[in-house]
């Protein structure tokens, strides 16, 4: 049996606070390495994609629309503003050559602009993308 006064408590707290604290320090270690390792271009472009799709939804102001804009610009170009494919640019993959040089907010709006006057609604353009295979 270890003998408890009070000298050898303190010495035990003591040396359990100095093992939190080094844990501490090497869990903060540790994930710092690992966000170093993991980080890439991609994390920031996750971002910007994500205000891409803000932008398309205040501008359309319709849940509905917007989770058929999203799946239809999913697929097209993962709300990527440099996808290309062939003669397609940006976003909306759009074959105008503007849509090579501006950024993904203007590309959303170009994008919106080309399904309301083609299509009507971001929904009656996902509809034909999935029975044509294209919009």
């Amino acid at each position: 049996m270890i003998p408890l006064n009070a000298n050898s408590l303190s010495e035990r707290k003591g040396d359990l606070r100095s093992r939190k604290i080094a844990r501490f320090g090497l869990v903060i270690s540790l994930f710092t390495v690992l966000n170093i390792a993991f980080l890439k271009d991609d994390s920031v472009a996750a971002n910007t994609t994500n205000h891409y799709r803000q932008w398309a939804f205040i501008q359309l102001n319709n849940l509905d629309e917007f989770y058929c804009l999203d799946e239809l610009y999913f697929r097209e170009s993962r709300w990527n503003p440099k996808a290309r494919n062939g003669s397609h640019y940006g976003i909306p993959q759009g074959r105008s050559k503007y849509l090579q040089r501006a950024d993904g907010f203007k590309q959303v709006e170009w994008g919106l602009k080309y399904i309301e006057n083609r299509y009507g609604t971001p929904c009656k353009a996902l509809q034909h993308l999935k029975t044509k295979s294209y919009h």
